[in-house]
């Protein structure tokens, strides 16, 4: 249990990233912003790994031997995207609403990777709905959270909240390698 906690804090870090700029950029209501985004980002980051796991289980059949490999370097490769991302340049506009698309895109977006992660949900002796529960619940904490934090002002916590996921990520992606060597 306590890694699907954490898987599901360190796939958080994206859409709280962005919820802090959505705060920082945003002059409409922030509890109404607020609750909006941590319900799409919430819902995406619950379907993604949804597709993954159930992906990754047609494909358990072909890759049994090595899937903790196969989960070492997804996790690998999604926490070095999330730490280099953190420390590309912040090419984003001022919105001054958020509409309901722009929403849409930016769930959609920040929760590709946790489609990747779902797969490494195998790995875990859980109930998958409740994991999956675990991390929707969790991102939309995050993301309303990050939305109120953005708007004080503290655009520096986007790219440590980004960097904080990608080594969380690749922490787990080591310690489901070493456990499996």
């Amino acid at each position: 249990m306590l890694d699907v906690i954490i898987l599901a804090i360190a796939l958080s870090m994206d859409a709280f990233a962005v919820s802090i700029g959505l705060g920082i950029k945003s002059n409409e209501n922030l509890k109404v912003l607020a609750l909006k985004a941590g319900l799409y980002f919430g819902l995406f980051q619950a379907i993604m790994p949804f597709i993954g796991y159930f992906g990754g289980v047609g494909l358990k059949e072909y890759i049994g031997g090595f899937d903790y490999w196969v989960a070492f370097i997804l996790l690998l490769i999604i926490g070095g995207k999330m730490i280099y991302e953190a420390y590309g340049e912040n090419t984003e506009e001022d919105i001054a609403k958020v509409s309901n698309k722009i929403l849409l895109t930016l769930a959609i977006a920040t929760s590709i990777d946790a489609m990747a992660a779902g797969f490494t949900l195998q790995l875990f002796d859980l109930n998958v709905y409740l994991s999956l529960l675990i991390i929707g619940v969790t991102t939309f904490i995050f993301s309303f959270i990050g939305v109120m934090i953005g708007s004080k002002g503290t655009a520096k916590f986007e790219s440590k909240a980004e960097i904080l996921g990608g080594i969380v990520l690749i922490c787990i992606g080591f310690k489901v390698l070493l456990e499996n060597l």
